[in-house]
């Protein structure tokens, strides 16, 4: 069986107002519905980030510009007859427009949900860690502005 690899890039958009995420929901083979980050492969002459702004744009409707990264998953599986080592970078993203969008042919649904609940709702592991990391990194910025804020008189 021969090996390949592949790179993709996606990541965690976030409407730092509400403190919300857009995420999307697949069918798998057994036509249950699982909620994950959006994330696709890279374009010929693409950097991860372009990649992750494109997909999250075409996967859920929405613009995002990148915050910072949340790091890399990668797996194996295997696919046609090849096993495929895949790697996945991971952006922080903020959303600075768009409308929420189910329009591509890869998603079943999107939704805004609060950061909150995507821990009992993301279908994999990984992806929940970094969702945990994004918090984390989110409240750190949190934290600044606010202590940037002019004292009120």
């Amino acid at each position: 069986m021969r090996t390949v690899a592949e790179v993709s890039a996606g990541g965690l958009v976030v409407d730092l107002l509400d403190g919300s995420a857009a995420v999307i929901g697949r069918l798998d083979r057994k036509g249950q519905l699982l909620w994950s980050l959006p994330k696709g492969h890279l374009e010929q002459g693409e950097t991860p980030e372009q990649a992750a702004v494109r997909e999250v744009g075409e996967e859920t409707g929405i613009a995002g510009r990148v915050l910072g990264s949340l790091g890399t998953i990668d797996y194996w599986f295997v696919a046609e007859n090849r096993r495929v080592h895949k790697t996945v970078h991971h952006y922080l993203m903020e959303a600075v427009g768009g409308e929420l969008s189910d329009e591509d042919i890869e998603v079943t649904e999107v939704a805004w949900v609060s950061l909150a609940d995507l821990d009992s709702l993301l279908a994999y592991a990984d992806e929940r860690r970094l969702v945990r990391r994004a918090a984390e990194v989110l409240t750190t910025i949190s934290d600044a502005v606010e202590q940037e804020k002019p004292e009120s008189a």
